[in-house]
């Protein structure tokens, strides 16, 4: 029951860490800048918990010897994972750019679970997960898919280009769902690292300084200037809008504790549901500088179908 509270409670930290993010790109002027600071700030935050904790940041030699390569990609994939959300938007819609990723996620978790990947707990597929697996996507379809459509119809948005081929729009959606897989892989391989390094504060760490270390040579490659990094400063944000990287560290560090509990699968889905959980809140009460928006029917409805799928995940 702990774990499962942690799950969701991350999830919904990870939609406010997506609402803050949000406004400060409006300051940065950059999505890649906004999201560089957000894992600079995790980073100073995972290096104060460490040598608070006594714990040192650097790593034994032979963790680089005798470990396999694919154990420090979890930055680097959360950074491809980050970056492919901020291309999908304007090519396939809002709504596909949350779907498709997430629709990877879930599937890629199951997957992780069931062939014991990254060194995972093997978690094999059972009837109550399967059927688990299928409510959660009833409740993702009605709470994000269903809604969306319903606002078409009103003529409130129209955000896909019918110029777009078929193939191409295919294509994206393809490079979505690859994003969200890479996303569960991610958690799976910090899983593994913090088991390594014995500590999942210093796996958090190293998967945030590598992801720092990324995006500052996209900002240098592609926007050939830090000028707008001072603007949240001299345009005076609101002092919430440095509390991303809060979330972000708190998001990754609880899923490598989580990932070596329960299996990835079921904290990709606890962080999934909690996210869309507080992604509504975030709408519904306008926060973090967010429009209000209302919560009908069909996201109640989702909500509790996903929850149902939850609890069949988790308790069989």
């Amino acid at each position: 029951m702990f774990a499962t509270g942690l799950g969701i409670a991350i999830g919904v930290g990870f939609a406010m860490q997506t609402a803050i993010n949000s406004q400060l790109r409006k300051f940065v002027l950059s999505p890649f800048k906004a999201s560089m600071i957000s894992f600079i700030v995790g980073v100073l935050i995972l290096t104060v918990v460490m040598l608070v904790s006594g714990s040192s940041l650097g790593i034994p030699h032979e963790t680089f010897t005798n470990q396999p390569f694919w154990i420090w990609l979890g930055g680097l994939f959360g950074v491809i994972g980050l970056t492919t959300n901020i291309l999908l938007f304007p090519r396939i819609g809002s709504v596909q750019a949350a779907v498709m990723p997430i629709f990877g996620m879930i599937v890629m978790g199951m997957l992780i679970d069931n062939f014991g990947w990254f060194n995972s707990i093997v978690q094999p597929f059972t009837t109550n997960r399967i059927v688990g697996v299928l409510l959660l996507l009833i409740g993702i379809f009605l709470t994000v898919v269903l809604t969306e459509l319903v606002k078409k119809r009103r003529n409130i948005a129209n955000e896909q280009d019918d110029s777009k081929s078929s193939l191409e729009l295919w294509i994206w959606r393809i490079i979505g769902i690859g994003a969200g897989m890479l996303m569960s892989a991610q958690a799976a391989i910090n899983g593994q690292l913090g088991s390594v390094l014995g500590s999942p504060v210093h796996a958090a760490f190293v998967s945030f300084f590598v992801g720092a270390a990324i995006l500052i040579i996209v900002v240098i490659v592609k926007e050939r200037s830090f000028k707008d990094v001072i603007n949240p400063i001299t345009k005076k944000a609101p002092w919430w809008v440095w509390l991303g990287g809060l979330f972000g560290a708190t998001y990754v560090l609880v899923n490598v504790y989580l990932v070596s509990e329960i299996g990835t699968g079921p904290t990709v889905i606890l962080a999934l549901f909690g996210q869309l959980t507080g992604s509504l809140l975030v709408e519904r009460f306008g926060l973090l500088g967010s429009h209000p928006g209302d919560i009908n029917k069909i996201h109640v409805i989702g909500l509790l179908i996903m929850l149902v799928g939850v609890i069949m995940i988790q308790s069989f």
